[in-house]
């Protein structure tokens, strides 16, 4: 294919594997770096452009000549609202800017966003569509639902997609390595109810071709979509899955209840505040953490873009567990 792609985010775990695909599909890639950014193992041919989401010029060299933009940077943690909307609002509006003003002929920009900005289902296996009004529950998800509404915005002078995935995970993920790394040692703790809980889970390859059949139909312009998995899987489902890679024998299970999730969330946050650094959970990631059902609906990407997740939660798991124990991450 004769086409460059600009891929933001390059560095973070999905990004990276955008790289190894395009590679891959003989596709000359385009990177979008910070000046003190550290790459290392790109993939041959890669042109890297680096500069800041603030500066005009840099983002003018990183759109100019580029057929179509992969738009994944973008942050998952910070302060608050306004550090959220720094971090995937601004980025975002200056990019679409650049491409308005030195790439008018773009054939697509297309979005990453979240699952968060939609916010969770009313039950666990149809899951949410994307006709159904989004309500985030977090202040991630509340900013990654504005980016998407900026970048619709913009779909009269660019043509825009937006893909919402939702738990992805892979060789190289450091967000679910945490759950393998319990059950490892025989113990699996849970925040809420999680004989309850089921969710949508998707692995990074084939989030990856279902982002890049997105990015290339005709028909997904001005739309949005969940690429997902083709069903909700339950915390059962996936400790099935991954005991025959680990090898526990006995697991205890511990479901911390609502309320002292809530509050281990307040106190890590506060003393994050306190010390100017985002935490790993606060109050607010905390209400993520005890719904019910983060599940999403695979149907429209199905029938618009004839998108299936191909990779099961046995193979994807075990996938995943090896390369872990290969590069000793577990």
């Amino acid at each position: 294919m004769c086409e460059t792609i600009l891929v933001t985010g390059s560095t973070g775990f999905i990004g990276a594997r955008v790289l190894c695909f395009l590679a891959e599909e003989g596709v000359k890639a385009r990177i979008f770096l910070r000046m003190e950014s550290t790459v290392s193992d790109l993939p041959e041919g890669v042109e890297v452009v680096r500069g800041s989401f603030s500066d005009p010029e840099s983002l003018k060299r990183a759109v100019r000549g580029v057929d179509r933009i992969v738009h994944l940077a973008g942050v998952t943690k910070a302060l608050d609202e306004m550090a959220f909307d720094a971090g995937n609002v601004m980025p975002l509006q200056n990019l679409l800017d650049a491409v308005r003003k030195h790439n008018p002929a773009l054939k697509r920009f297309l979005y990453v966003s979240s699952l968060t900005a939609a916010g969770p289902s009313l039950e666990g296996i149809c899951g949410v569509r994307e006709s159904d009004p989004p309500h985030p529950v977090s202040a991630y998800g509340r900013s990654k639902l504005r980016a998407e509404t900026l970048c619709l915005e913009y779909a009269a002078q660019i043509p825009v997609t937006v893909v919402r995935p939702p738990a992805v995970y892979g060789p190289g993920d450091k967000d679910v390595l945490q759950v393998f790394l319990m059950l490892s040692k025989g113990l699996f703790v849970s925040a809420g109810a999680a004989e309850r809980q089921r969710f949508s889970m998707i692995y990074v390859d084939d989030l990856v071709a279902g982002v890049m059949m997105a990015a290339r139909n005709e028909r997904a312009v001005g739309r949005v979509y969940y690429i997902t998995s083709p069903r909700s899987w339950s915390w059962d489902d996936v400790i099935a899955a991954a005991k025959p890679a680990l090898g526990f024998r006995k697991l205890i299970r511990i479901s911390l209840p609502q309320p002292m999730v809530f509050f281990v969330g307040m106190v890590i946050g506060a003393v994050g505040t306190l010390r100017g650094v985002p935490a790993l959970i606060n109050r607010d990631k905390a209400n993520e953490l005890v719904q019910d059902y983060w599940v999403c609906s695979p149907e429209q990407a199905e029938l618009e873009l004839g998108f299936t997740a191909g990779t099961t939660l046995d193979d994807g798991v075990a996938k995943t567990i090896a390369w872990y124990q290969r590069n000793r991450w577990l």
